[in-house]
């Protein structure tokens, strides 16, 4: 059943008084169960690497993959195979969030604590990043440029980026997530 919450005027003032974790509860987790079915496939993928991968792939997507790395082909496919007005708006969301992203960075904060005394926070990014992009029922295209781009604008240097295999692309990721890594 749905339930509808409506927090119109319930914030009136500068110092909110609102409990939005109260108003809007979360599903209850149990961490434990959650690991404890994963853990088997962690294992796995540690001790077997790629091959078990591949097994995985094959019982939960349908899709038997034995090279887990995309072609540089089917990515340019992709690209080449755009709708041009979404390739339009992928491009414009690019640009807008390198926008934002450059201008949300962080810049050192020095404090001169005496004469050669100084002390200096600096941001650096990390070395790579792996990120999720889901696929399946529905491909969110978005966390591809949510993910990418803040990486790319921090500076870091290597991303490597998951989505699943899909049966009617041939074991490939869906194509408009592909053409959205080929853009970035």
């Amino acid at each position: 059943m749905i339930r509808r919450i409506d927090l119109r005027g319930a914030d009136r003032g500068a110092a909110s008084t609102i409990d939005y974790r109260a108003a809007v509860p979360r599903a209850e987790f149990d961490i434990e169960a959650a690991t404890h079915a994963v853990q088997p496939i962690i294992d796995a993928v540690r001790v077997r690497g790629q091959e078990a991968i591949a097994e995985f792939s094959e019982q939960f997507d349908g899709v038997r993959v034995e090279d887990i790395r995309v072609p540089a082909a089917a990515l340019t496919k992709a690209l080449d195979e755009l709708d041009p007005a979404i390739r339009a708006g992928l491009e414009e969301s690019i640009a807008r969030l390198r926008t934002t992203c450059a201008a949300e960075l962080e810049k050192d904060a020095v404090t001169d604590l005496a004469p050669g005394a100084r002390v200096t926070h600096r941001k650096v990014p990390v070395g790579r990043v792996g990120l999720y992009v889901p696929g399946g029922l529905a491909p969110l295209v978005s966390s591809v440029l949510m993910n990418v781009v803040p990486a790319q604008v921090a500076g870091v240097p290597s991303i490597a980026l998951a989505s699943p295999p899909q049966k009617e692309f041939g074991g490939l990721p869906q194509p408009t997530i592909l053409a959205a890594c080929a853009l970035l």
